[in-house]
């Protein structure tokens, strides 16, 4: 836990110089091995359907104040103290998320995907010199809840404003070919990596969503590692992580 407060510690000081300099920076998070471990204390044992959350009513409460509560006033009082005025909100503030239900069959509970996005509150904390730190919980069509996975969030939010980069931090330096880091691929190439058999499990999701984000609006997204004081400097110059653009056209 120190390492990871760590860790956390580094990306505050990064995203906090980015704010400083005068780039519009939002941080979209999750929080899914503390949601596991607030379960365990209430006695719930955590519930997976196809790799995805099982969200009952009581589990969307802990979702929410996970979430929305504990992870992202982490965050915030971490980039504070790096020196970033940052302001933490979730999907539901200002209908910044509107989602609806992932499945029809209603397996999942309140597990929804993002349909629509309005960032007016946003542009608002921007405007004021804040930097916003955002939980995905949204707002559903029962104007409830819902927990929103924060890759699938993040990815609708870079393609409604256009973003010029999106990063995810990951567990492994970018997207890897017989252990060496890929540098750049466009939609074509994840599609080559998918047929191949290179691409595999949960890589094949994530790698499709980074083409949509670009193909739907975004610049460019970047899978990358955490390696350090630094490291978002060296993703945005391209010295870190793999690369995906926008396909060339003509």
């Amino acid at each position: 836990m120190a390492e990871d407060k760590d860790c956390l510690g580094e990306l505050a000081a990064d995203l906090a110089r980015l704010a400083a300099a005068g780039e519009r920076v939002v941080l979209v998070h999750g929080g899914g091995k503390d949601i596991n471990r607030n379960l365990q204390w209430l006695g719930q044992e955590p519930r997976f359907l196809d790799g995805l959350r099982v969200t009952d009513e009581a589990a969307m409460d802990m979702v929410e104040m996970t979430l929305s509560g504990r992870v992202n006033k982490l965050l915030v009082r971490l980039l504070q103290s790096a020196g970033a005025r940052a302001a933490g909100i979730s999907g539901v503030d200002g209908s910044l998320f509107l989602a609806t239900p992932l499945r029809d069959d209603g397996a999942l509970g309140r597990v929804g995907h993002v349909t629509s996005c309005d960032p007016a509150i946003l542009s608002a904390l921007w405007e004021a010199g804040f930097l916003p730190v955002v939980s995905p919980v949204s707002l559903g069509p029962d104007g409830e809840s819902w927990n929103v996975n924060a890759d699938d969030a993040a990815s609708f939010l870079a393609r409604t404003l256009g973003a010029s980069s999106l990063v995810y931090i990951s567990d492994v330096p970018g997207v890897l070919r017989a252990g060496e880091r890929i540098p750049e691929l466009d939609p074509a190439a994840i599609e080559e990596l998918i047929s191949s058999g290179i691409a595999t499990d949960g890589m094949i999701p994530k790698l499709r969503g980074c083409a949509a984000t670009v193909v739907g609006g975004a610049e460019k997204v970047v899978i990358a590692g955490w390696s350090g004081p630094g490291t978002l400097g060296r993703i945005l110059r391209g010295d870190s992580g793999t690369v995906i653009r926008r396909p060339v056209v003509g």
